[in-house]
């Protein structure tokens, strides 16, 4: 992380569950070579969290505004976040695929 890099906490709604989301997230974060992790949630939402260049990640953000092809995203929030929780990734990865909470 440089002094021009950014963190941000992500909600995605939608019909964004069972249609690859995590994944193609996990890619796009990847791609644009962001840190931080991606999971679902009981609730039917997405979370994510990512770091790295400030344009980076608002690109990033952008994209999950449209989602993968068999997605329906309704809505997408984000937030400043701290590097905390960062802290939640597997050990060695640079972006990370969590469990549901």
């Amino acid at each position: 992380m440089t002094t021009d890099d950014t963190i941000v906490h992500v909600m995605v709604r939608g019909r964004v569950q069972g249609v690859g989301y995590r994944a193609w997230v996990e890619d796009q974060a990847t791609l644009n070579g962001l840190e931080g992790w991606v999971r679902n949630r009981q609730d039917g939402s997405v979370e994510a969290v990512f770091a790295g260049p400030a344009a980076d990640v608002a690109e990033v953000i952008e994209l999950c505004r449209k989602g993968p092809p068999a997605s329906r995203v309704d809505s997408v929030s984000n937030m400043p976040a701290h590097a905390d929780q960062l802290k939640l990734r597997r050990a060695g990865e640079e972006f990370s695929v969590l469990p549901t909470v």
